[in-house]
């Protein structure tokens, strides 16, 4: 039995909160960690569009497949990036000591082909809006030092 792709436009764009506000999302390399949280979810289908971190909250255009639901797949979007911040970010425990990184809050808005432009520029000029300058504080190598 082969199976069909799955053709059908379900973009959305999801909104998440970090838990009690925290300005969470001031370093890129947390941004990074997240991203690679919510990327990890590829492999069951999800196609990102475009990512927006304002300090506390998270702004996402994603295509859910068709055999999760919302809920279902926001609490797959929480727990792998959650998971993936905490990894990478050990500091992270001693402000969240129970392990729950976003609140319970969240918003989604499903988007069409019409409004997908206009919800992408909306997260991409997330930043600009919120008047947020993010630290880019990733390590870069240097290849000229490095043992061959």
């Amino acid at each position: 039995m082969t199976r069909r792709k799955d053709t059908r436009n379900n973009w959305i764009t999801l909104q998440f909160v970090t838990k009690y506000r925290y300005n969470c999302f001031r370093r890129q390399s947390v941004i990074d960690s997240c991203v690679a949280g919510f990327k990890e979810l590829e492999r069951f289908g999800f196609e990102f569009s475009e990512m927006g971190f304002p300090l506390n909250h998270a702004h996402i255009s994603i295509n859910l497949p068709k055999k999760y639901s919302v809920s279902v797949a926001i609490g797959m979007l929480k727990s792998y990036s959650a998971r993936k911040i905490f990894d990478e970010h050990p500091g992270f425990h001693k402000r969240y000591p129970k392990g729950s990184f976003w609140s319970q809050y969240e918003h989604h808005q499903s988007t069409g082909h019409k409004d997908k432009e206009a919800s992408d520029n909306y997260i991409r000029n997330q930043l600009s809006h919120h008047n947020v300058k993010i630290i880019d504080d990733r390590q870069n190598r240097l290849d000229k030092y490095t043992a061959s």
